[in-house]
């Protein structure tokens, strides 16, 4: 996983997570963290596993680690971060050795990330939704009851 140790170690990478930090220092609710990033990751290398569908480590985790890069953009210009996230990613995808069809695969799970109709797709646009919604522990969390995601979409129990 040698690509995956250059993306955490890319400074790009490294500005946009820090710059995630300070625009959710006093966030009450979930982050978008290198912690929910190796979640993500994580969980999605379970159903990946799970399913048998053979898509590449290494493109499980260069989009999880990704696809919410952009969320400090969101807070500051309104841009929805899959679609910032999705102009990030390319450059440290290539810079830490992505081919360009890799790219386009990790970029496309990235821009479909939060829309529910690929949930049940059997690639990397399923498997990144599925594992981004299951990294949450809505029952868990303080802050759970004021919470703006629907009941039907937080998290309540644990999967993974």
């Amino acid at each position: 996983m040698d690509r995956i140790d250059k993306i955490l170690n890319h400074n790009l990478f490294l500005c946009h997570l820090q710059q995630n930090n300070s625009a959710e220092a006093d966030r009450r609710f979930c982050r978008h963290n290198i912690t929910h990033f190796l979640d993500v990751a994580r969980i999605g290398e379970i159903i990946n596993l799970e399913e048998k569908l053979q898509i590449p480590r290494d493109l499980v985790y260069g989009a999880a680690l990704l696809h919410d890069m952009g969320k400090h953009i969101q807070y500051e210009d309104g841009t929805p971060h899959e679609i910032a996230s999705g102009e990030i990613a390319p450059t440290i995808l290539k810079e830490c050795g992505f081919v360009d069809k890799e790219t386009d695969v990790i970029v496309d799970a990235i821009l479909h990330h939060r829309d529910s109709q690929v949930a049940e797709e059997p690639n990397l646009r399923g498997v990144l939704y599925r594992a981004d919604k299951a990294s949450r522990a809505c029952f868990a969390c303080e802050a759970e009851a004021d919470c703006d995601w629907k009941e039907g979409k937080k998290n309540m129990r644990i999967k993974y």
